[in-house]
């Protein structure tokens, strides 16, 4: 019989279960450092591919096209699976799609003619893993209590740069750099890459089982459930959530308005960052893994230490600082882009230092304010609204490069859309009630 646990605020959640919890994110490192950022996509925007600048804004639509899946559906699954008491059923079946999407990648020979395979695997990945995440968040008041949640989400984030520091070493050592792999692997027809998006899979699919073995199913409190409807009445139900959302707690409203467009400008930092490495600084394809692992410390640290901060001052301030700090850096890559691969490791390290801060106190600031019951919900909500600009980012890159011809304007375009979220964040009340 699945273990069911209703919340408590009373009841401490055991570090078993924040372990548990925290090595989904150490294997979803898999997707977002070694598919998304740092290994396939570099290779799929590789010269074997066709033009570099041409593929780096295919890229770009496929991935906008993913997110306006993802707004549509996001919410809707997110509450569904509140009301069918399956959160983490549906944890469980997206991870499995994105396991299954990851593995075929293998498939994707260094060919033009694989190109779309690719896009499209990237793409369905990406729309798949939003959805997971979805319900991932939603987890988040199982494991931790008011007075823990900055430093247990900044811990599950900070646990996925630590995986992704792990499995890049594993890439690459095994892998990338040598001229014969294990189990003979070399890097003819791209297998060298093909073989990690295999040990990728492996790699997301087995962190997960502590999650879906040791945390329980969740189910509302008996006051809080609600009925269940059909998939279409779902969007009517979230209609008149959100404008009671919109009555009650407007504030929210602003948050989950400015922090779809920087979030959007973050997941855009993570993935063009590999390719800006590969197509504009000259990095061969061991140099970025290299620098994804050194990145992955940087970040790794920096999230853990911010979490303990986020309990104390808040989610706003660290969100603030953190958006500062990439526009700086930002701008310092863009400006200086010719100074050569000196510019990136110290510039785009420093990137890496405010990236996971401010999306670990993004996701604490809103799971303060649901009520409990509501939070696949308000998680899908929170997705959709990134998911419905997450256009923003790829196109802003993709149209930087397609106007001006040169990959390395695509920072340009990813920094305007962090300097529009920072600028709605502004007005933003730091404290706000729960919602009602």
């Amino acid at each position: 019989m699945t273990e069911t646990v209703s919340t408590d605020e009373g009841a401490a959640p055991t570090r078993g279960r924040v372990a548990a919890w925290a090595f989904w994110d150490w294997g979803s490192a898999a997707f977002n450092a070694v598919v998304t950022t740092f290994v396939f996509t570099v290779y799929l925007t590789g010269s074997s591919f066709g033009d570099e600048n041409v593929i780096s804004a295919q890229l770009g639509w496929a991935l906008a096209i993913a997110g306006l899946l993802v707004a549509v559906l996001a919410p809707i699954t997110g509450q569904r699976s509140d009301t069918s008491g399956r959160r983490k059923f549906w944890l469980g079946v997206n991870t499995l799609v994105v396991v299954v999407i990851t593995a075929a990648m293998f498939f994707v020979q260094a060919s033009p003619s694989y190109l779309v395979l690719g896009l499209f695997l990237v793409a369905a990945g990406n729309v798949f893993f939003e959805f997971a995440s979805v319900n991932y968040n939603a987890m988040l008041a199982q494991v931790s209590t008011p007075l823990t949640i900055g430093k247990v989400s900044g811990f599950g984030w900070g646990m996925g740069y630590l995986g992704g520091i792990v499995l890049l070493l594993v890439v690459y050592f095994g892998f990338i750099d040598p001229e014969v792999g294990l189990f003979g692997v070399t890097s003819e027809n791209g297998l060298a890459v093909r073989v990690s998006m295999l040990l990728a899979a492996a790699w997301f699919g087995l962190s997960a089982l502590p999650l879906l073995l040791r945390v329980p199913e969740y189910r509302a409190p008996a006051a809080e459930r609600r009925e269940k409807v059909g998939f279409f009445a779902s969007y009517r139900v979230l209609g008149h959530d959100v404008a009671r959302l919109w009555r009650t707690s407007r504030h929210t409203v602003y948050f989950l308005a400015a922090s779809a467009i920087f979030r959007d400008g973050l997941a855009g930092v993570f993935t063009f960052g590999g390719v800006l490495a590969a197509s504009v600084f000259g990095f061969s394809a061991g140099e970025v893994i290299i620098f994804a692992i050194a990145a992955n410390v940087v970040a790794g640290v920096a999230t853990m230490s911010v979490g303990l901060l986020d309990d104390r001052l808040g989610a706003k301030p660290v969100i603030m600082t953190a958006l500062v700090g990439l526009l700086v850096s930002g701008l310092v890559v863009f400006f200086l882009h010719d100074g050569g691969q000196v510019v990136f490791w110290t510039a785009g390290l420093a990137l890496t230092l405010f990236v996971g801060p401010a999306q670990s106190a993004s996701r604490t600031f809103l799971a303060r304010l649901i009520p409990a019951g509501r939070e696949g919900e308000v998680f899908g909500l929170y997705a959709t609204t990134g998911r419905a600009v997450s256009f923003l980012a790829p196109t802003a890159f993709a149209t930087m490069v397609t106007i001006f011809g040169e990959a390395y304007w695509g920072i340009l375009g990813i920094m305007l859309v962090l300097l529009l979220g920072l600028v709605l964040l502004i007005p933003v009340r730091a404290k706000q009630q729960q919602i009602r």
